[in-house]
């Protein structure tokens, strides 16, 4: 049993960011990278296996790149996506994991990669279940959530990410909104599988949102029909 509420879109990957420091940017660069293919183009045991090397590739440049947020952000995402695809009790503490990764992120600066210590927490929030099992807890998600839009409005993760909030709150018609927001956010030339990827969770999460529209409107007139009766 997956006690995480992490479907296959959960975590989130990352425009590179100017402010990365020269000595980490090969680093940030090859879990990017590792992250997107794992995450994008592999199943199963060879996923399971590919976020077990992960795993151990962000230690160690953690360990070398003391100083860079965005090393440890990625260390954090990395777990994150360790613990959806591995499921079981393990998940749990790989989340617990993650998120002290995010909140030593935005300690050091939460501006960093567009916010997205913020965008990480708040999924990590209202994907993990609440106490007495979990952290998870809809209203800190919802905040982390805002947190990060007032850094970067337009990016498609932030976006993306506060309409996947909105639909587990079943709030279909203001998710359609941010979703049609990130669809149409500025493509980013150097993640392009990423993008791809993203795209394709944003036109399913529309679908679904359409249909679940349209059996709201389905059960209203089938009560006022009842009710003429």
């Amino acid at each position: 049993m997956n006690i995480i509420k992490i479907v296959a879109l959960a975590t989130m990957a990352f425009i590179s960011s100017s402010n990365v420091i020269a000595g980490a940017l090969d680093d940030v660069a090859q879990l990017q990278k590792a992250w997107e293919e794992a995450n994008y183009t592999l199943k199963e045991k060879a996923q399971i296996s590919a976020f077990e090397t992960l795993i151990q590739q962000a230690d160690k440049a953690v360990l070398a790149n003391t100083d860079s947020v965005e090393v440890l952000i990625w260390q954090g995402v990395i777990k994150a996506s360790y613990a959806r695809v591995k499921g079981g009790l393990g998940a749990l503490s790989l989340a617990k994991s993650a998120k002290a990764d995010f909140e030593k992120a935005l300690q050091m600066d939460d501006t960093a990669l567009k916010g997205s210590s913020y965008t990480n927490l708040g999924v990590l929030y209202y994907k993990v279940p609440g106490w007495p099992i979990g952290f998870g807890d809809d209203d800190k998600a919802k905040l982390f959530l805002d947190k990060a839009l007032a850094i970067d409005s337009e990016g498609i993760e932030n976006n993306y990410f506060y309409a996947d909030y909105l639909i587990d709150q079943h709030q279909y018609a203001q998710a359609e909104a941010y979703l049609l927001k990130a669809q149409h956010a500025p493509a980013r030339p150097s993640r392009a599988l990423a993008d791809t990827g993203r795209q394709s969770e944003i036109s399913a999460a529309l679908q679904n949102i359409k249909l679940q529209l349209n059996n709201k409107n389905q059960e209203k007139n089938n009560a006022s029909i009842t009710d003429r009766r």
